[in-house]
């Protein structure tokens, strides 16, 4: 049994141009208009397809294809929603080859003894609203559903408010459930497969992750008559922090990542001295006791780059969670499915976040991986070749024929 090459690439291609950039990448903001279009797409796609489509109180949508049994279901999904001036290919893309997964059962008529069921999660991304995989960490109980309604964007706007807005604040209950598998397929988002040449990344499991707030507060002046002796510049002491979180896995481990990615600059003009920078602190590592370590040393850091610029500050770690091991089961699927396949195949970690990490509080879980062009990702330049999709499809589906059973 094999996927349809061309239908799914035309499904790539047409929802790829809901939030399409000039540079042929993607910019879709959780809840915006354009995840709320590509949303009612991949909606009417589960609807043709036969799905049975509902929508729980975070706005995940799922879209169930019966069994022949009453048994939990083997679930699969992913997300639509993407970073600014993202690609068109992280999260979507296992969205697309879970359908195609799903229609090839069609094709063939084949009944499983599992339901099956398409995952579409919200704000995944968390480029809109913090933290990432928010609605997939209420499912499972990590995270409070009040917490998440009160989530705000930069312009203050409530995730609740957004989920009305567009019409996916859905009436079923964000808690777990019984589920027999779940399967994410993603793209690496690193170079590794596309370096050994190879299709499939078989995904033991995902490193630790730890995100943090700083918010420095100096003294906004005027740029000109302001003594360099006397200012309190909040930019000053943020540089001093983003060279010493450079500096910070080499202390640590080689394995080690950190990065900051965010910087809000009040006022962020050219004639006033920053009264006030809040920044954002990304640090991962395969070692949970790495990352505390590395938080550790971020304290004493910040503390030493707003003292010697003489200005406050506020350090908020807000969001962590733990390396996540993939169920031994399904991680066999996978690589039993690349095995049968004959797909060059290898096992390896995810430096990156994804709703599995939450999914695997729930239920066994696992992951598919498929190249990323020079490794790059949340980029325009983003790009995974379709001979790669189409083997990291079949994989998926023949792990879904294996556990569904």
């Amino acid at each position: 049994m094999r996927i349809d090459r061309k239908r799914l690439e035309h499904s790539i291609e047409e929802l790829g141009r809901i939030g399409e950039t000039p540079n042929g990448g993607l910019t879709r903001l959780a809840l915006t208009d354009g995840d709320k279009r590509a949303r009612d797409q991949t909606v009417a796609w589960m609807k043709a397809a036969g799905l049975r489509v509902s929508v729980d109180r975070m706005g995940n949508i799922f879209g169930e294809r019966a069994g022949s049994e009453p048994l939990p279901p083997l679930m699969m999904g992913s997300h639509v929603d993407s970073v600014p001036t993202g690609g068109k290919y992280d999260g979507q893309l296992g969205v697309l080859c879970a359908l195609e997964a799903i229609r090839t059962l069609n094709d063939e008529r084949a009944r499983t003894r599992h339901p099956v069921t398409l995952a579409i999660f919200t704000n995944e991304e968390g480029a809109r609203f913090q933290p990432a995989m928010i609605a997939s960490g209420v499912m499972a109980g990590k995270i409070a559903l009040e917490d998440a309604y009160n989530a705000r964007d930069r312009n203050g706007i409530r995730l609740v408010d957004e989920l009305e807005r567009i019409g996916y604040l859905g009436s079923e209950p964000c808690v777990p459930r019984p589920i027999r598998a779940y399967l994410e397929l993603h793209i690496e988002q690193g170079p590794l497969l596309e370096e050994e040449g190879r299709s499939v990344g078989v995904v033991e499991g995902i490193v630790a992750i730890a995100w943090s707030r700083l918010t420095f507060t100096g003294v906004q002046d005027h740029a000109g008559p302001t003594p360099m002796r006397v200012r309190r510049d909040a930019v000053v002491a943020a540089a001093d922090v983003v060279r010493a979180v450079r500096a910070i896995p080499a202390r640590v481990g080689p394995e080690m990542v950190a990065t900051v990615g965010r910087l809000d600059v009040s006022p962020n003009i050219t004639n006033a001295i920053p009264g006030r920078v809040v920044m954002s602190v990304d640090v991962r590592d395969p070692k949970e006791e790495n990352v505390t370590r590395a938080l550790g040393l971020l304290d004493q850091v910040v503390k030493d780059a707003a003292a010697s610029e003489g200005v406050s500050y506020e350090l908020e770690h807000y969001w962590r969670v733990p390396p996540t091991p993939f169920h031994p089961e399904v991680v066999g699927a996978v690589e039993r499915a690349a095995q049968s396949l004959g797909v060059r195949y290898r096992r390896i970690l995810s430096g990156a976040g994804h709703d599995a990490q939450y999914m695997a509080a729930i239920c066994p879980t696992g992951m598919i991986f498929v190249p990323s062009r020079n490794g790059r990702s949340h980029c325009e330049e983003e790009f995974t070749p379709m001979d790669d999709i189409e083997h990291g499809a079949n994989t998926l589906l023949h792990v879904l024929l294996d556990l569904a059973q």
